[in-house]
Formats: C-alpha cells, structure tokens, sequence
C-alpha cells in the first residue's frame, strides 16, 4: 500500500507516518496540497498531514483542502510531542551563523529561545524543518543553522547545538490520516487516547443566531463537541466554515438525527468520518 506524506524525508509527518505504517510505502510530498491530490487521483491510497500544534494552532492549509475536496475523509488522528533542535554543518563557526532556517511553524514554536540567543541573526523561512536541514547540509561553506529534529540531524550529519529550543514543553502537533474510504484504521503497538467525529459546517447564510442553532443541535442530544473552529470561505468578510468535533462513538440513532436536523436548517455538512486518536513517540 502506499501512503503519502508531508515531506521531505526526516520530516516530523515522516516520523509520524513511519509508526502509523511502519510496513508501507511512504511517499513524501512536497506540501499538504500534493497530499490531497495523491489521494485524490488515486496515487496513494491513503496519506498523513498535520491538522493542529499545541502552540500555533490549526494547520489551515489542511482545513480548507478538507473542505474543498468532501470525497476525501479522515481514517484517524495521532498525536506526537515535538522536539525541535538547533543544528549546523560540522564545519560551521557557530559563534558566526548567519542564517537560521526552518518551517515558519517550527520558527514560531521556538521564537523566545531564537529571539534570546540569536536576535542579530536573520530568521528564514522554509518548506519544512527536514527541507531546511538539507539545505544546511548542501551548503557547508556558509555559516547557516537549522531548526530541525534529531531524524534529520542524523540523515543530514548535521551537529545539533542546542537540543529541545521550543519555547513550551507541552509542545504536540495533531496528524491524520485521510482517505476516499471512510476505513476503520487499527493499530494494536499505538495507545488509543480515545474517539471523536469531525464534520464541516457550513451556515446558508450570515444570519443573527445562526451559528446558535446549530449547536443547539448537538446540545439538546448532549453530544460533547471537544473543537469549533471557524475558517473563512474567502468568498468575502464574514463568511466561514466551521470545523466540529463530536466526543465519543458515533453509535446512537439520536446522533444520526442531528444530521438530518441541521439539513433542515439548509446547513451543509460534511460528514469527515468517526474515527480514532493514537498517541505516537517522538
């Protein structure tokens, strides 16, 4: 089977993708989009993207290909603490860097600890923290630094110089696994963390308590949402698309039901799927 992946090699979605198919073909990409259209058109059967940091927030990339490509649904969630390195060329005269590189996310996550040690040097950003190491690798006779894990320190021989820089230790990023089957995905060697629905809503028009009917829906059943998110449809100010998350097993008639309630209020839903979340290392 092959499974697509947030590239490049030694990227955090790789590291997450090897536990989630330790046995697969995994085939990187070079960004979420490239993901979608992998499953999409039936390159892959399935591939891994990141949804949500503990610090940044949503991935919103990865919402709006969600909502811009409904045949394509969420099999399972992982979650994975993060550790993010500083590392340079073993040649590099480190009391002279003078380029940081790195996913902007991964910038952002490490932001007071770059900002104390290193505020003269230029930060720049990069497709991604392993994209960013190779490019460090390539270019041995310039003082330059990365901001990277320790899988790509080590395919890159790069020597890491300051470990574990992200600016809060309770840093995790949220994957999943997306497909054109609504598969139930099983893995005896990962802990489950528990269970949840996602949907995609879309209110058919800005109205005053709009947004209030449809969680009266969920409310009434006592259906605990754990996420509501808002994203703009970019089809003008004020107008959004809200992801939702439902705890629990989607088991009950009753929560059926709310689907065909909120059809009645001309709500659109995408229904992504009920599936599980695991917990991977880091």
């Amino acid at each position: 089977m092959k499974i697509a992946y947030l590239g490049p090699q030694a990227s955090f979605t790789q590291l997450a993708a090897t536990q989630l198919f330790p046995n697969e073909e995994l085939l990187p990409q070079a960004n979420i989009l490239d993901c979608f259209i992998a499953v999409e058109n039936g390159e892959v059967e399935k591939a891994v993207v990141p949804l949500e940091n503990s610090i940044e927030g949503t991935v919103s990339m990865t919402l709006d290909y969600l909502y811009k490509t409904p045949q394509i649904k969420i099999e399972a969630e992982a979650i994975m603490p993060i550790a993010h390195h500083l590392m340079v060329h073993p040649d590099c005269n480190v009391e002279n860097i003078e380029k940081i590189y790195s996913h902007p996310q991964a910038l952002a996550q490490s932001f007071h600890f770059l900002d104390k040690q290193f505020k003269k040097v230029q930060k720049q950003d990069y497709s991604s923290t392993a994209g960013a190491a190779k490019h460090v690798s390539e270019n041995p006779d310039r003082n330059l630094a990365a901001v990277a894990n320790q899988f790509a320190a080590n395919l890159y021989g790069l020597k890491i110089i300051h470990r574990n820089i992200q600016d809060f230790e309770q840093n995790h990023t949220r994957f999943i696994i997306i497909s054109k089957n609504q598969n139930v995905y099983e893995n005896n060697n990962l802990n489950i963390l528990g269970e949840k629905s996602g949907m995609l809503i879309t209110l058919p028009e800005d109205h005053a308590g709009g947004l209030h009917q449809v969680l009266s829906v969920f409310a009434w059943r006592k259906m605990n949402l754990s996420k509501i998110e808002s994203r703009t449809l970019k089809t003008g100010l004020g107008n959004y698309f809200f992801f939702i998350n439902v705890v629990g097993k989607w088991e009950s008639a009753l929560y059926q039901n709310a689907l065909e309630e909120l059809k009645t209020l001309d709500v659109k839903v995408d229904f992504l799927g009920n599936y599980k979340e695991f917990l991977l290392e880091s």
